[in-house]
């Protein structure tokens, strides 16, 4: 946020964790940075905007559906939305259940972990179903099939 502010760009940062919003205002006391939810109304008390950056977040949610729904509703017209979270596709899978790491990748034992594992087809539907349109990925880390992250920039 702060490089983007120093750039030119308004930015308004939104986090769950009270605790994550006063760390960010004691290191940048010059941004907007507000506790808040993908579960609440954020475009009624922040309006929308042409770009809307949204990074490892999605795998945390209970509700997708009710994050899609909000981060469409934060996008103005013809503006787009760029997320990233995780990659999940068949041949990380099968690496990860050939070389026995699948129980340290999974665990059930991080608290505050990933709720929800995405690939890029059911990010796609996620994304489609909340409205928006011409939604690209972009796998990075490591080479594609195995890529640690992917980025989705979709457009509304």
């Amino acid at each position: 946020m702060a490089l983007l502010q120093q750039n030119g760009y308004q930015v308004v940062g939104v986090d769950p964790s009270v605790e994550g919003v006063s760390q960010a205002h004691a290191a940048y006391p010059e941004l907007s940075v507000h506790a808040g939810s993908a579960y609440d109304d954020l475009a009624a008390r922040y309006g929308s905007f042409p770009v809307v950056v949204s990074l490892d977040v999605v795998e945390h949610c209970f509700l997708p559906r009710n994050y899609a729904r909000t981060l469409f509703s934060l996008v103005q017209e013809g503006g787009i939305a760029v997320l990233s979270t995780p990659y999940h596709g068949y041949w990380k899978n099968l690496a990860l259940a050939l070389t026995g790491a699948m129980d340290r990748h999974f665990t059930a034992l991080w608290d505050y972990g990933h709720i929800k594992f995405w690939s890029i087809r059911t990010l796609r539907t996620l994304l489609q179903d909340a409205g928006f349109k011409s939604i690209r990925f972009l796998r990075v880390g490591r080479i594609p099939p195995l890529a640690k992250t992917m980025i989705a920039i979709a457009r509304k």
